[in-house]
């Protein structure tokens, strides 16, 4: 409603998502060079003397640009890996690469493991609302089309529609497919996401954590800057090779 907030500073997920089922206006913007080039240099205040920079795909958002704009400037190396996605697929590109910087590795291959995560990542969600999906213009031809729940993925900037399905119940049920097809036999680390749909969420984090290739399980909530796009009652899962964060 024309008011700006900064995710996880001034606002709650609660209370972006009560606004927002009341019928609040909402929109969202990249972080500007200039907020970059502060958090950079905030950094290198306390002894950074390399940055590794992981963020949300430059075909959703000019967030990318702004973070190339502001490392031109920076006194210390910054490099900026673009994942090409959004959501906690970016979060578990940072995953990778503080995990393979935790056993000794180079900024150059914590953007490399990044990098492989960001080409092997898999999604599937249900989204909450679909006509805020709809109405950022990233949803696929004829998904707003059709009887049932659709089951979603993200890739190449773009949501496409997987399945429909009858119910929310059979919703979860394709989303645990698809997690278990993705892992294709091998060990997985799943994250499992929802805005305002505890219980749903609940269910699938059960479900998934019961495969046998799930060998660590993360619950997160979708904040505002998705949830703004998705709506309560989104509910979902991403997932990545194990081996991906294992790497030295």
């Amino acid at each position: 409603d024309g008011v700006e907030y900064w995710e996880g500073v001034d606002i709650t997920n609660e209370e972006f998502y009560a606004w927002l089922g009341a019928g609040a206006s909402v929109s969202t913007s990249a972080p500007s060079p200039g907020e970059f080039a502060v958090t950079y240099e905030t950094v290198t205040a306390v002894g950074a003397t390399e940055i590794l920079s992981v963020h949300l795909g430059s075909n959703i958002s000019g967030t990318v640009n702004a973070a190339r704009i502001a490392a031109e400037a920076m006194s210390v190396p910054v490099e900026i890996v673009d994942t090409g996605t959004a959501s906690f697929p970016v979060a578990c590109c940072v995953w990778a690469a503080a995990e393979t910087r935790a056993r000794g590795g180079s900024r150059d291959a914590c953007a490399a493991a990044a990098k492989a995560v960001a080409a092997v990542v898999g999604n599937v969600f249900v989204a909450g609302v679909l006509e805020l999906a709809d109405r950022g213009g990233r949803l696929g031809a004829g998904a707003t089309e059709g009887e049932g729940v659709p089951v979603l993925v993200l890739a190449g900037g773009r949501i496409d529609v997987a399945a429909r399905v009858h119910d929310l119940d059979g919703a979860i049920d394709r989303m645990v497919e698809e997690a278990s097809r993705g892992a294709a036999g091998r060990a997985q680390l799943v994250g499992v996401g929802d805005a305002a749909a505890p219980g749903a969420a609940s269910t699938l984090a059960e479900r998934l954590s019961g495969l046998p290739t799930t060998v660590e399980l993360i619950r997160y909530e979708v904040g505002p800057s998705i949830g703004a796009h998705t709506g309560p009652g989104t509910v979902g899962a991403v997932f990545f090779p194990a081996e991906y964060a294992m790497r030295a």
